[in-house]
């Protein structure tokens, strides 16, 4: 046998080795995995509870706010968003303005995260101005926040009419929609 044919062979066996050994390796770890697993079923002492709204009732919500706007000639869009502020539905209205999106978002989460409509919110501003660099919420009127036994559990928020006025009563309206 040549040394060409040796070295060939002799590598060959090596990784037919080295591949043996690490589906070996491989086959063994999860029985030693399953071994060292801790399983834990935490009591609930440890944990809270929340409550979300649906997305047909937050749909619902939006379809309310928007129809509301409709009514009085308002092209606006409407966000509403659970209790962390995630962002459940956005209906943007006929011919909403490409601002009015993320504005009615922002002021949903506003509203949530304060428990407060956001025209109460703006007043807020006078004592603490930095109150607006907070990432993610604007105050202007528009937000309306949704409660269940007094808690935030989501926010409304309409952008897109001429007066944050219209805005918050358009919201509002999203808000008396999950009352029916």
């Amino acid at each position: 046998m040549t040394n060409t044919k040796k070295l060939l062979t002799t590598t060959a066996a090596v990784l037919a080795a080295g591949a043996v050994g690490a589906f070996s390796a491989s086959a063994a770890s999860p029985a030693a995995e399953t071994k060292s697993t801790v399983k834990a079923d935490a009591a609930d002492g440890n944990l809270t509870h929340s409550t979300h709204l649906t997305v047909a009732a937050a749909t619902r919500a939006a379809q309310a706010g928007l129809d509301a706007a409709a009514k009085e000639g308002q092209k606006v869009s409407v966000a509403v968003v659970d209790r962390d502020g995630n962002t459940i539905v956005t209906l943007r209205g006929d011919g909403a303005g490409p601002q009015s999106y993320a504005s009615a978002e922002k002021k949903a989460f506003t509203a949530v995260s304060w428990n407060a409509p956001t025209s109460v919110l703006v007043g807020r501003l006078a004592q603490t101005p930095n109150l607006k660099d907070i990432p993610g919420t604007l105050f202007l009127p528009g937000g309306a926040p949704v409660q269940a036994k007094g808690a935030p559990i989501a926010g409304v928020g309409v952008a897109g009419a001429p007066s944050g006025d219209l805005d918050e009563k358009f919201a509002q309206a999203g808000v008396a929609a999950l009352n029916k």
